[in-house]
């Protein structure tokens, strides 16, 4: 039998965050009305060979009335499950009693119970026939601890729920990461021994679609700052007059083709973590302007020291020793020979963007010619504002419903953190990526940034 978890409680209590978080689908239905789901929905949820189902229910609405019709129905403990399955098939429950049946009916059916409690309001005893309820079905239980707005109430719901259910864990489904997803699917194997073996199944095979998605977001990685650092646009003309009419109009081309294409590696990102709902707003490419003298280049690749050290340790001798901070207060002193001339040469196109050129053809006429963008910090500034949707994205939870705000990145930082040895093959790779060379080991150039455990096993 698939594990099936039917996700119950009271109205407005984060219910379907929870599920959604857990599925890992944004297009879960969430609001902050109360009674927003009247139906129950089931929910299959296939990762790889291995599933399990979700059911999102409608809060109690009338606990205490359905807890007394249930009682008259009952004199004794062995007649309780039979009550409740009496309850959700009577007519007349099913009019007076619609949020309650459906709610109900699913544990009966089989699926195990997730009762979810907010942790951020006061436990009242009004809560209590909704456990007993749950109570008298018989099925395997689990209590979630959903701190919505603090965390002020989680001792008493703790303890209350304790009496109630086995397992008592606290959740915060807009809060959650992907190792505490884990980690509650986990808790989950415990509470129905038959499903034990299935839902390990299912941690082994999340844990290997996190592990894929990380390597195909490095290979989209290396595949955009390829493309956009060799990108250009061009076009054959009979005289020089026609090339010059052409640059504001390849320019505009150039502009739009490397915005597109930052744009669409970036929803590539979000779809491979399946968030497929999810609005982004980031700071527009200013391919423009000038790469140093505006503020919102600077924060997101390197400034004019730290450049001038990554450059001279791309060009550095193996074995030199070298200040490897990136904090811009130093000026490699252990650097020798290659090291200086290619720092200097960081400053020499410090400020060059995309040129138009125009070339002679052997067979006549001319092209006219935009891009690529020789600048040394380019590729930085792309790096960095991937990075920073790369682990928004995977510090995010599927619960959350307002648009990720792309505002500022911290590439210096993360570079300063990697090994002497991984900061250099990065600068490497990025100075050739600057001047259109191939780089034949790329994506292991750029995996530390984006896996951290490949850089500390370094």
């Amino acid at each position: 039998m698939t594990p099936a978890f039917a996700v119950v409680g009271h109205p407005n209590k984060g219910k379907s965050s929870i599920v959604a978080t857990l599925a890992q689908d944004d297009s879960i239905s969430i609001s902050t009305e109360s009674g927003t789901t009247r139906l129950s929905q089931s929910i299959e949820i296939k990762v790889g060979d291995s599933h399990y189902r979700l059911i999102d229910t409608p809060g109690f609405q009338r606990p205490t009335r359905t807890l007394q019709w249930l009682q008259q129905q009952a004199s004794s403990a062995d007649q309780r499950q039979d009550a409740v399955r009496k309850f959700i098939n009577d007519e007349s429950c099913q009019q007076n009693f619609p949020d309650e049946v459906q709610l109900l009916t699913p544990i009966v059916n089989g699926a195990a119970i997730l009762y979810v409690a907010d942790g951020s309001r006061p436990y009242g005893p009004e809560y209590e026939a909704e456990m007993e309820i749950l109570r008298w079905t018989g099925q395997a239980s689990m209590a979630l601890i959903n701190p919505i707005e603090n965390e002020d109430h989680i001792e008493p719901w703790t303890q209350a729920l304790g009496q109630y259910f086995k397992v008592v864990r606290v959740f915060n489904a807009m809060q959650a990461e992907f190792d505490k997803q884990l980690s509650m699917l986990e808790a989950l194997s415990h509470i129905k021994q038959e499903w034990h073996d299935s839902i390990e199944q299912l941690i082994s095979a999340y844990a290997t679609i996190r592990s894929n998605q990380q390597q195909e977001s490095l290979r989209l990685l290396a595949e955009l700052l390829t493309t956009v650092c060799s990108h250009r646009v061009s076009q054959n003309v009979l005289n020089k007059g026609q090339a010059l009419a052409l640059q504001p109009i390849l320019e505009k081309r150039y502009l739009s083709d490397m915005k597109g294409f930052e744009s669409r590696f970036h929803d590539k990102l979000k779809d491979l973590y399946r968030y497929h709902n999810l609005h982004s707003d980031i700071v527009a490419l200013p391919l423009d302007d000038n790469l140093f003298d505006t503020q919102k280049w600077i924060v997101w690749g390197l400034n004019r020291s730290q450049l001038t050290l990554a450059s001279g340790m791309a060009g550095a001798v193996t074995g030199a020793a070298v200040d490897l901070s990136l904090a811009g207060s130093s000026f490699m002193l252990g650097a020798i020979g290659g090291a200086v001339v290619a720092g200097s040469s960081a400053w020499l196109g410090a400020n060059r963007l995309a040129e138009f050129k125009i070339k002679g053809l052997p067979i006549g006429g001319y092209e006219a010619r935009q891009g690529p963008i020789r600048n040394k910090n380019f590729p930085y500034v792309v790096l960095g504002r991937y990075l920073f949707l790369h682990h928004s994205l995977g510090s995010r939870t599927h619960a959350r419903r307002d648009s990720l705000q792309i505002e500022a990145g911290e590439l210096s930082q993360r570079i300063k953190q990697l090994p002497s040895n991984q900061q250099s093959a990065l600068h490497k790779s990025l100075n050739r990526l600057s001047q259109q060379k191939p780089v034949d080991d790329l994506l292991s150039a750029l995996e530390p940034l984006l896996n951290p455990q490949s850089s500390a096993s370094a």
